[in-house]
């Protein structure tokens, strides 16, 4: 690759990178602090960057409204999910969840009127903050660098207090919880909405960073990917899964340097991770840095 191609190459990659934080440590919430097995997280993202791309093409909508609408509207979807799935659990609840996702996708696909079908939204305008616009990709990096901090940090914060730690009873020990009088099905719908605001935010960084979505980017590889990226990190690891952010995306990109045919490499990609994610697991069955068990 010539060196004039290698920083924007870089500025590229971290900020899918940050994106992906954002994504992963909100799906944590839900899934390592809670331990409901959300498999719908990728569809919140998915809502995300619809609407913020929708209200600023369709409605001429300012950037930080369309932006803090991607949150609130993925957040409100999620609050839906968990409602029409309160009383199911376990492997159950997964599959529910998963249902919605695909359920997302083909709604994405079928209301051409709305989303243009598979043809997808072109022309997502940059984000643009006090009057300027963020043009460059080193300065979008910047904004994504930005967001991802704030975002972490106020998810640490929700999971380092008493609310975090009620969560965590709620996962180790649900039936105890209600029995102390605890609202457990409360509990899940706040988790669910603080982490369906972040995935929506991320989304909303994905559609303006990209400039063009169709539902082609919400598919199940990349609620495999995301999911991966958890277990690999750590259950209840904020730390595990920022640095599985990185290895996961990072090390596929080693082919990307090797002299093999694209219809290779998209397989050759689903491949590493699936050997990432055994090896993790046979060694390390928590993951990197995980404090639970996955069950």
């Amino acid at each position: 690759m010539p060196v004039e191609f290698i920083s924007p190459y870089i500025t590229n990659l971290l900020i899918f990178i940050g994106i992906y934080i954002i994504l992963v440590v909100s799906l944590n919430l839900t899934l390592g602090y809670t331990g409901m097995l959300n498999l719908g997280h990728v569809a919140l993202f998915a809502i995300g960057a619809y609407t913020s791309a929708l209200l600023m093409t369709r409605l001429d909508f300012p950037f930080v409204i369309a932006f803090l609408a991607a949150g609130i509207f993925a957040g409100f979807f999620g609050y839906v999910l968990v409602l029409a799935t309160k009383k199911l659990k376990g492997d159950y609840f997964a599959l529910a969840t998963l249902g919605f996702a695909f359920i997302v996708v083909n709604l994405l696909l079928n209301l051409q009127g709305l989303t243009h079908g598979p043809l997808g939204i072109p022309g997502i305008p940059k984000p643009s903050l006090f009057g300027l616009t963020i043009q460059s990709n080193f300065s979008y990096l910047i904004f994504v660098a930005i967001v991802a901090f704030v975002s972490v940090f106020i998810i640490y914060k929700i999971v380092k207090s008493p609310f975090g730690r009620i969560l965590e009873a709620t996962r180790d020990d649900e039936i105890g919880l209600r029995v102390l009088g605890k609202n457990t099905v409360k509990l899940k719908y706040k988790a669910m909405i603080i982490s369906g605001f972040f995935a929506g935010i991320a989304g909303s960084l994905f559609a303006h960073y990209l400039s063009f979505i169709d539902p082609s980017s919400f598919h199940l590889s990349e609620i495999i990917l995301v999911l991966t990226i958890v277990i690999v990190g750590g259950l209840a690891s904020i730390k595990g899964s920022i640095l599985a952010s990185f290895v996961i995306l990072l090390i596929p990109e080693v082919l990307r340097f090797l002299a093999l045919p694209s219809s290779i490499i998209g397989p050759g990609r689903q491949i590493i991770y699936a050997l990432i994610l055994i090896t993790i697991l046979m060694y390390k069955p928590r993951g990197l840095f995980g404090r639970v068990d996955l069950e």
